[in-house]
């Protein structure tokens, strides 16, 4: 599942959940309101659907840190 988690066996809301962050990192100007009520379609409160955009929000932050710092990634991570 680090390498591609859309071969893994997850529950559909787990998988909406990665869905929904995978498009919020790669395209976030693509978000739309169809984004969020598919995560309360998936049985997300509104709470749970904001968890999951500040963690997101804070793992790209991490990235963008760490690249414009040039911080190199671990090694056993897979890039």
């Amino acid at each position: 599942m680090k390498i591609d988690y859309r071969q893994a066996p997850l529950a559909p809301a787990d998988r909406a959940m990665l869905d929904f962050a995978v498009k919020l990192t790669r395209h976030p100007k693509a978000m739309a309101e169809e984004d969020v009520e598919g995560l309360r379609r998936a049985g997300f409160s509104d709470t749970a659907i904001h968890d999951v955009v500040q963690v997101a929000a804070l793992f790209n932050y991490y990235n963008r840190l760490a690249d414009g710092l040039g911080i190199a990634m671990e090694e056993d991570l897979p890039s």
